[in-house]
């Protein structure tokens, strides 16, 4: 069986959507790899189409590179990567994108009241939030992020 041939940068640019400033990057944090043609020129295999569209997804769902780089790594380097091998990328990365839907989730059901500070309004922010309590279970817009009101809350208030 003939191997399918390899191809340019521009040429997985133009597949992917993706700039080949940004491929080259990809490469650089080890995400993607290339063979050198004789001319010192990057050639890409068919592979690395499947690579950069899962780099592409995760990114627009909000995942950090570090995120996909740990993913990746799952994935076996000295053959192409099979049904099974990304099956089981797969359901490692279930719980992690459980919890990124839950987030957004979240985020939808409460941006219009709660968008900023992490109480849910500024009107009932002393009910919510008094005395920024919420700061004490970390950085970021806790209630938006799960951590439930109640439990800042004075047991006198929240009775």
């Amino acid at each position: 069986m003939l191997e399918a041939p390899l191809l340019s940068i521009g040429e997985i640019a133009q597949r992917t959507g993706v700039a080949a400033s940004a491929l080259r990057y990809y490469e650089a944090e080890g995400l993607i790899f290339s063979e050198r043609s004789l001319g010192g020129q990057r050639r890409f295999g068919r592979d690395m189409l499947r690579r950069i569209a899962f780099i592409r997804v995760a990114q627009r769902v909000g995942l950090s590179l570090e995120d996909i780089r740990s993913a990746l790594a799952m994935l076996p380097k000295s053959r192409t990567p099979n049904k099974n091998d990304w099956a089981r990328l797969s359901r490692a990365w279930r719980p992690m994108l459980d919890e990124q839907i839950a987030v957004l989730e979240r985020l939808r059901d409460q941006l219009d009241s709660c968008i900023g500070c992490g109480c849910l309004s500024l009107r009932r922010c002393a009910l919510y939030n008094p005395d920024d309590r919420a700061a004490g279970l970390g950085e970021g817009p806790r209630y938006l992020l799960g951590d439930d009101p109640a439990s800042v809350m004075d047991p006198v208030v929240s009775s």
